[in-house]
């Protein structure tokens, strides 16, 4: 059953989840997924190259796809063919990347598309829909400051709420709050960015 963090006015919504390579985050990512396709939502599953084909301490890339194709109960897009179309279908209704590495942050920010992940978002926005990005990189506060700074003030892209994950340790690491996400993609359905965005 669908947990109090998942709204049920996400019955019937289509979200398209991009995923991309933060593999650490992958268990609870797809914890909050499980949620959404609980709550009635129409998920499909996107992914990076490097999110689908690399194996790594945290599962094979062959598990891990299988347990989201099985949660969303639908074959990955996980190449930039499958994914140009999700704009000219109007596939979606929003799509979040989550997790977000800075990477995608910094290819987002710059308008590269040479990934599945980057294609899709950018095919989605040619309809000014809603993009949720759920941000998880150690390097949020040096490297991909300014791409964040970027992305918040640019139409159409909507943060879910992050904060500092390990400041002593990791101190210039951000992370999303998996919990809020249901929350955030109804803020962002409305064209609205949850508030506050920094927590913790």
């Amino acid at each position: 059953m669908p947990d109090s963090t998942t709204p049920k006015s996400l019955a019937g919504v289509k979200i398209g989840v991009a995923v991309t390579g933060s593999f650490c985050t992958f268990k609870r990512v797809f914890a909050q997924i499980s949620r959404l396709v609980e709550s009635g939502a129409d998920v499909t599953p996107i992914m990076s190259f490097n999110a689908c084909s690399l194996d790594t301490r945290f599962g094979s890339a062959d598990e891990q796809v299988t347990t989201l194709e099985e949660i969303c109960g639908k074959g990955i897009i996980n190449t930039i063919p499958l994914a140009e179309p999700i704009g000219p279908k109007k596939m979606f209704d929003l799509i979040v990347v989550a997790p977000c590495t800075g990477n995608t942050l910094a290819k987002l920010a710059m308008g590269i598309t040479d990934t599945p992940v980057t294609m899709a978002v950018k095919s989605h926005l040619r309809n000014r829909r809603p993009v949720l990005i759920r941000i998880s990189t150690n390097d949020a506060l040096s490297a991909s400051a300014k791409n964040i700074g970027m992305l918040m003030n640019t139409k159409n892209i909507y943060f879910i709420p992050f904060s500092q994950d390990d400041p002593e340790k990791k101190s210039t690491s951000l992370i999303a709050d998996f919990t809020k996400m249901p929350e955030a993609i109804c803020a962002a359905l409305e064209k609205k960015q949850l508030q506050p965005v920094l927590i913790g």
